[in-house]
């Protein structure tokens, strides 16, 4: 991979990052999942995990089969495939577990930086035949079709295809919307952010999980120390350190849905050389401990709501 590549795919996941905190894609989540009942979520174009995986209105089934290896192999290649086959124009498929999903894609100009992600439902009311192909897909997985397995299947969302198509024709055109906020967030940055914070924040993106001292990404950016620290810090309005940290930490999240990635393995992964250190930045900024965070998910309980990144912390 090259480094112009590497960084373009890094300003997308940060591009996508604005678009999730934003108050339009914060308002319209709240209205779709009202009107729904379907999660929606806004993935970068490269993204490595389940699309739904820890939202609040994940599909049960779905939830299951992510914390079996073999069956999550097999929905990661689905939502793979279906991201490949993706262009300009929203893409949907069906699952080998007989589950439809749909990707919207988001553009910036004519490229596209990330998607919209909708689905785990059943596009018509299964019949025999559709249930003799999950419970094999389910066996090759090492997987019974039993007990609360069978129960969740059989409460999938049903949703006929006249009508999931109306919602995917509706998210397309709030794609629409996002893109054009998209292109402002691009010319506002470009016009407000210092040239010295922009690349500080590439160096720190590309060298985000090996050890980052101040000094090196201020001399990556061009500026003394003193200088780099002030303009750097009214910029973001975060130490540099904390900065680093919460960049970490969002890499880290993404991780801890793989419920076979043991917490210390995902700390020293994305860059903190103190267990400690992550445990306790992790719960301020997320309200919750790493250990917290994976049982909620993996459990099904209600997980605390994530703390918004302020300039204050």
């Amino acid at each position: 991979m090259t480094v112009e590549l590497t960084q373009r795919e890094d300003s997308n996941k940060q591009l996508i990052d604005m678009l999730r905190r934003s108050r339009m894609f914060r308002d319209y989540e709240n209205v779709f999942t009202k009107a729904t009942g379907l999660a929606l979520t806004l993935r970068p174009l490269e993204f490595w995990q389940l699309a739904h995986r820890g939202k609040k209105h994940e599909n049960p089934f779905c939830a299951m089969l992510a914390e079996h290896p073999k069956s999550l192999a097999v929905c990661l290649q689905s939502h793979q495939e279906m991201i490949d086959h993706t262009g300009l124009l929203p893409h949907t498929v069906t699952c080998p577990f007989g589950l439809t999903e749909t990707a919207i894609p988001v553009k910036l100009g004519a490229d596209v930086v990330g998607y919209l992600r909708i689905g785990q439902i059943l596009r018509h009311t299964p019949a025999k035949s559709d249930t003799k192909k999950v419970t094999r897909e389910l066996e090759r997985c090492g997987l019974n079709f039993t007990g609360e397995l069978r129960k969740a299947w059989e409460k999938n969302p049903l949703i006929p295809p006249d009508k999931y198509n109306a919602i995917v024709r509706l998210l397309s055109f709030f794609g629409e919307q996002l893109s054009a906020l998209t292109n402002q967030l691009v010319l506002e940055r470009q016009n407000i952010e210092p040239p010295l914070v922009q690349k500080a924040r590439e160096f720190i993106d590309k060298h985000k999980t090996e050890a980052l001292s101040l000094s090196t990404v201020a001399q990556a950016a061009g500026a003394s120390l003193f200088h780099f620290c002030k303009v750097f810090r009214k910029s973001t309005g975060l130490k540099f350190t904390d900065y680093v940290a919460r960049i970490r930490l969002e890499d880290a999240r993404t991780q801890l849905l793989n419920p076979n990635r043991r917490i210390s393995e995902v700390a020293y992964d994305v860059g903190f050389q103190s267990l400690t250190q992550f445990n306790r930045m992790f719960k301020r900024v997320f309200g919750q401990s790493p250990t917290e965070f994976r049982e909620h998910l993996n459990g099904g309980a209600t997980r605390k709501p994530a703390r918004v990144l302020s300039n204050n912390d």
